[in-house]
């Protein structure tokens, strides 16, 4: 058995044949490369003291920041508690982004001891926002320390390092996020088969990508984990996308011996992008019964031409695309209910239950605010005019339409309509991404902005004033000729696109996917591109709907509808009421 100084969190019952110790003693080299090759091939992988004794080395000669806090920091910190077994969980702290401390073998006990290392880390590294990945390092190196003060000490240096070129570890939601996006993109160039295939069959490519680097932190079973481990403490953070890359691969020809299709026919019924990453991860939990370590990491390390360069070119890239959007941290809702008044709230299309459900989709800024009645078909008539002079003045606004076919559909609308006068008499869009569109009934859902939902597109959309003028370009349904059709991009869409997205958003371009809201004398249109969110006409009476490229929705209605009624919100601030 494994010397007790470096297993005193270890469950050694869960251990299997790793609980004996094997192999080499010691390591005595000084080649780098030669030291590679040592821990690909798992050296020092059977015998838990050495490879406990290993790390310590490896860890101790990362560079890092001037004042990196270590064991002693945290047994001041901790002070006679840091010898005592934790009586119960700290809970962990926002920035590992809800992920629990996977078990990997560890008794109880030090499941809640990794809890207060990474308590005592998120207080060290006030700038570390976003780090997913951290109760799985954290896990991982308690197995191979003799306390938790040098658990503590080792994640510090993982966290602290500033080698240039060097990353270890996420630390922000920028990163995280363009991490997923650069993962996209080495799967479509890397994994081509195994891309297309989670093309075919999620609904939402990055979606599924989001958890590429939950597979190997996390996911992988402890032996297969602690393989990798050897391998990145050597090499570093390219490792990661290997290893995931990998699992990709052996994802798809799991499906392939289960009998599932790869062409065609299956790309046109993709699934909930939440079945496929539970598909992935539950066989990624169980990969040991196909894929043993060494297996796994043979596979990760014959992906040729494979170099931390590009790696680091992608990221930087994708990074630029999220930040010229404005899409670096990680948006929070609070659980804010509106605190309407049944007495006094009076609509004739929805209930105050639906407008607070309304409600709770709205930007948080405005959640505290009443809602306030601006227009109404009922009272004030159908006419597009007296629309505008009731409207003008006043954003957000809430519309809301009811069908002659009791159909409820609205649509959220970040900006006042006044707007629309900038352009003249040409139709133009304006408005921002916290534009939303809806249906209630037949059923309720909400389609925001495409770019929310696929933040890899910010890639591909320009800032405004650096599209060219296209010309001889057939207007989309409800957007008129005769200068008053808005002008579309013509090039090439792959120019603009990351890679991986080609397959599922082939043709989109950088202008139609920001066409939120327009309005002239004789139409008020609720996105663009390719189509209308909601088109309805001068006299507030008849509409249409069908899918537009801004919010990736289905009609919200059907396709050709007569206006019941209209009714258009404000939102008045409670205080000043």
């Amino acid at each position: 058995m494994a010397e007790e100084d470096y297993g005193t969190f270890v469950d050694w019952t869960q251990m299997g044949e790793l609980a004996t110790s094997s192999g080499p003693t010691k390591v005595d080299c000084k080649d780098l490369k030669e030291f590679k090759l040592m821990a690909r091939h798992g050296n020092w992988s059977k015998n838990h003291k050495l490879r406990a004794q290993v790390y310590q080395q490896l860890i101790k000669k990362i560079p890092c920041r001037t004042v990196t806090p270590d064991a002693e920091v945290y047994r001041d910190l901790m002070g006679d508690m840091a010898n005592k077994k934790p009586s119960s969980s700290l809970p962990l702290p926002e920035i590992v982004d809800g992920n629990p401390v996977p078990r990997y073998c560890l008794k109880t006990e030090a499941v809640a001891s990794a809890h207060r290392v990474i308590s005592c880390l998120a207080a060290q590294f006030p700038d570390i926002s976003h780090c997913p990945s951290m109760p799985a390092m954290t896990g991982l190196l308690l197995h191979f320390s003799s306390d938790e003060a040098q658990c503590f000490e080792h994640v510090s240096r993982l966290l602290a390092c500033n080698e240039p070129g060097k990353r270890m570890l996420d630390q922000t939601y920028l990163a995280y996020e363009s991490s997923s996006m650069t993962f996209g993109d080495l799967a479509n160039k890397y994994c081509p088969a195994a891309h297309k295939l989670i093309v075919a069959t999620a609904q939402d490519v990055l979606e599924v990508y989001s958890d590429w680097q939950g597979w190997v932190l996390g996911d992988l079973p402890f032996g297969h984990a602690a393989r990798v481990l050897d391998v990145f403490l050597v090499e570093g953070y390219k490792v990661l996308y290997r290893v995931a890359l990998a699992l990709l691969k052996f994802y798809r020809r799991s499906k392939q011996k289960a009998g599932a299709p790869d062409g065609p026919q299956q790309q046109q019924q993709p699934q909930d992008s939440g079945r496929v990453r539970g598909e992935i991860q539950a066989f990624v939990k169980g990969i040991a019964s196909t894929v043993n370590p060494d297996k796994l990491l043979e596979k990760a390390f014959s992906i040729r031409l494979f170099s931390r360069k590009e790696i680091t070119l992608l990221q930087l890239t994708n990074e630029k695309a999220l930040r010229e959007k404005g899409i670096t941290v990680k948006q929070k809702r609070r659980n804010v209910q509106l605190a309407l008044n049944p007495d006094t709230f009076s609509s004739e299309i929805v209930s105050a239950k639906e407008m607070r459900d309304i409600w709770s989709w709205i930007p948080e800024r405005f959640a505290l605010c009443q809602p306030q009645l601006l227009f109404t078909t009922s009272n004030h008539g159908c006419s597009l005019n007296r629309f505008y002079s009731h409207c003008e003045g006043y954003e957000p606004t809430l519309l809301l339409i009811r069908t002659t076919e009791a159909e409820v559909c609205g649509a959220f609308l970040s900006t006042d309509w006044e707007e629309r006068k900038r352009g003249g008499n040409k139709l133009s869009f304006f408005g921002t991404g916290e534009c939303f569109v809806f249906r209630l009934k037949p059923e309720m859902e909400r389609y925001e902005w495409v770019v929310i939902r696929h933040p890899e597109l910010a890639a591909s959309i320009k800032p405004q004033g650096e599209e060219p003028q296209a010309q001889d370009e057939e207007p989309s349904e409800g957007q008129h000729s005769e200068g008053n059709s808005l002008p579309v991009e013509r090039a090439n869409p792959m120019e603009n696109l990351s890679p991986f997205l080609s397959a599922r958003h082939f043709h989109l371009n950088s202008r139609n996917t920001s066409m939120f809201m327009a309005g002239n004398f004789d139409s008020i249109i609720v996105g663009g591109g390719d189509g209308n969110a909601l088109y309805i006409d001068s006299e507030l009476n008849h509409g249409r709907t069908g899918r537009c490229t801004t919010f990736d929705n289905p009609p919200l209605c059907a396709e050709s509808f007569q206006v019941s009624l209209l009714e258009v919100w404000g939102f008045q601030d409670a205080m000043a009421a």
